[in-house]
């Protein structure tokens, strides 16, 4: 008989400074909040599909405000104290996400808006004849 191994996931512990980042993706269909290190090592995490929203119910200022809330409690107790904020993407939670992280006792610093834009974008689709 052959000996099983058994594989045990360490927790990695990230190095967490007074400053870092908040890293916003609000897309059309969820948000998600990732707070990071200087270094871009993720601190905390969190989604308003991970906060157990479903459907249409995901891409709410609430979700975004529930995730940003969940997030910001992990990222405060492991000593982060102040961020700045980069936004991404055309959906609805992006006001109230910033919002949340500061009342949480993390200060925000700095918001950027990183949505990438197309500079003439890929060739439309030919005309339609009917």
């Amino acid at each position: 008989m052959a000996k099983s191994s058994i594989k045990s996931t360490k927790k990695r512990k990230v190095i967490v400074e007074s400053a870092g980042e908040a890293h916003i993706t609000a897309s059309f269909n969820n948000i998600i909040i990732s707070l990071t290190n200087k270094k871009g090592d993720v601190i905390s995490w969190s989604s308003a599909g991970k906060m157990g929203f479903r459907g249409s119910k995901k891409n709410t200022p609430y979700a975004a405000q529930v995730a940003a809330e969940d997030c910001a409690k992990v990222a405060h107790e492991a000593g982060l104290r102040k961020v700045k904020v980069f936004v991404k993407g055309p959906g609805n939670g992006r006001e109230s996400a910033i919002r949340t992280i500061h009342n949480s006792g993390i200060e925000v610093a700095e918001i950027i808006d990183v949505t990438p834009l197309p500079h003439n974008g890929c060739r439309p689709a030919k005309r339609r004849r009917v």
